[in-house]
């Protein structure tokens, strides 16, 4: 015999069936790791090594790069080309926010991108 009653012509879900679809459902919040936003400055060159460990992580992150860039254009360049190489292996992606900040993300979440439109006014194809 089935694990429903029949109510009004419809089935209803016993009380065991109830447990085992919250359970079921508590299984899956665990197995599903959490994603957080950070938002993070770039002060120093060392701060890449926790930068890469919070992608690693699944983490995404906006990185504020004015404190670094306000001591050294060299460092500031060496940072963010290392970011790129890191991404680039790991299959993340990594795009600027304005002038201040740069958006990095792990393995397979890209950054959503618009096309540039021509100047004619409409979006180039691929013809």
């Amino acid at each position: 015999m089935s694990n429903t009653k029949k109510t009004f012509g419809k089935a209803v879900p016993q009380q065991n069936q109830v447990l085992k679809a919250s359970e079921s459902r508590r299984n899956l919040e665990k197995k599903i790791p959490k994603i957080f936003l950070k938002a993070m400055p770039l002060r120093d060159l060392s701060d890449i090594t926790k930068i890469r460990q919070e992608i690693k992580s699944g983490n995404i992150i906006i990185l504020k790069v004015t404190p670094l860039a306000t001591k050294s254009i060299v460092d500031i360049k060496k940072a963010v080309n290392e970011l790129c190489d890191f991404v680039k292996n790991i299959n993340g992606d990594i795009a600027r926010l304005g002038e201040e900040r740069i958006v990095i993300t792990p393995t397979d979440i890209q950054i959503w991108r618009e096309r540039p439109i021509s100047p004619e006014g409409q979006i180039p194809t691929a013809t």
